[in-house]
């Protein structure tokens, strides 16, 4: 597919002063006019452009598209980004420019998922910056004809499931991919919630549906234990929100309490290194919110070196089977009899298999969990880990 059609360049001039040869922008294919080779590069950096209004007041026709000017989130983000230096491993990452914005963030969010059902046709990983949370619906409909069931980690201060028919559609959106049909939706996990913003009946809702959701508080006491959680997605979904106004005052839902930027970056790293996730967005960024020193794009620029450099760590095969694997089988005093896990040589993560009757269906690509060494440890004491409890209920 030709995505040049679905794209504006990016000015070249707007990064007049970033000359250092070891900044990565020298290792980043950028459309600057010409449109990269997306099918070529292992991620396609997506810009999510804001509507050009027209002197008459309008929006643009498709003739007219534009972007507003470098105060616009992805171009923010895009110069902190390209300041940063390279990390290790042979680049190959492309910028496709932004996005051309629709007559309505509807016609926008259908157009972000053309454009993520290439790439990921291609096996390159769309990463998309900037626009609002509203957009990983169109992140995760580009997943409807790959024929695989999807699991969604989504990163949010809030869960995004108001009924309010006058609410803004960046606050009702997981409602809208819990509902879609075809229902290829395996699991969905919220993480860094906030109570006092969570309607608890939403929450009550995941939780019949064996999805996991996992405070703010929970999350800063067992970071590490949040690395098998993320490892568990296929798709990324980050809210700006999530992050504490003190280290992003650029999100119009920041609050005082929240992520710190090391968090941040913690579980971008994590997302990065795994080896099942095929697509990422960061999103909620409003430039005109930040403040004089750019803190919130420079964060947020930082949270996307550390996905893209824990991308080239990415170290597992997932082959089971090989000897890249340590195999330990637990004896469980009652049902399961038995509690396989897996652990890697080369990375030290963990898994546990869950079985499924229906060996050759759908459901079987969902059998290996990730999960940790606590959970071992747990099932050499006896106790059923919650990870398998979860798996197995939601493929009987």
């Amino acid at each position: 597919m030709d995505l040049k059609i679905f794209f504006s360049s990016i000015p070249e001039e707007s990064f007049r002063d970033n000359r250092s040869a070891s900044n990565l922008l020298k290792y980043v294919k950028v459309n600057f006019g010409q449109m990269p080779d997306y099918r070529e590069a292992d991620i396609a950096l997506i810009g999510i452009g804001l509507p050009y209004e027209s002197e008459e007041g309008g929006l643009s026709s498709d003739n007219e598209y534009n972007e507003k000017p470098a105060a616009e989130a992805s171009m923010a983000i895009r110069k902190q980004l390209y300041a940063l230096k390279k990390g290790v491993g042979p680049y190959k990452v492309v910028d496709l420019g932004n996005i051309r914005p629709g007559m309505d963030e509807e016609d926008t969010t259908m157009r972000l998922k053309e454009v993520c059902a290439a790439l990921l046709s291609e096996n390159t990983m769309p990463v998309i910056l900037g626009g609002s949370h509203a957009y990983t619906y169109g992140q995760y409909a580009a997943y409807e004809d790959i024929e695989k069931l999807v699991s969604v980690l989504c990163v949010d201060s809030i869960l995004d499931m108001e009924e309010d028919g006058q609410a803004p559609l960046s606050r009702k959106h997981v409602q809208k991919l819990l509902l879609h049909e075809p229902n290829y939706l395996f699991n969905f996990t919220l993480l860094a919630y906030q109570a006092y913003l969570t309607d608890p009946a939403a929450l009550t809702v995941l939780e019949k549906l064996y999805f996991e959701c996992f405070r703010i508080g929970y999350l800063r006491q067992h970071l590490q234990e949040m690395e098998p959680v993320v490892r568990n997605a296929d798709m990324l979904s980050f809210d700006a929100a999530a992050i504490r106004i003190g280290d992003a005052p650029g999100c119009a839902d920041a609050q005082p309490f929240g992520m710190t930027g090391e968090e941040a970056c913690q579980v971008a790293w994590y997302a990065g290194t795994n080896d099942k996730l095929s697509s990422a967005g960061f999103y909620g960024y409003e430039a005109e919110l930040d403040d004089d020193r750019s803190s919130t794009a420079k964060l947020i620029a930082v949270m996307v070196w550390y996905f893209i450099e824990g991308y080239y760590h990415r170290k597992d095969s997932e082959d089971f089977r090989s000897n890249d694997y340590l195999k330990y089988v637990v004896s469980m005093p009652s049902e399961p009899e038995t509690l396989t896990f897996f652990k890697s040589k080369k990375s030290d993560k963990w898994w546990m298999e869950v079985p499924h009757p229906d060996q050759a269906g759908r459901f079987a690509r969902n059998r290996m969990v990730p999960c940790s060494y606590t959970d071992y440890e747990k099932a050499s004491k006896g106790e059923v880990p919650d990870r398998w409890l979860n798996t197995y209920a939601k493929l009987v």
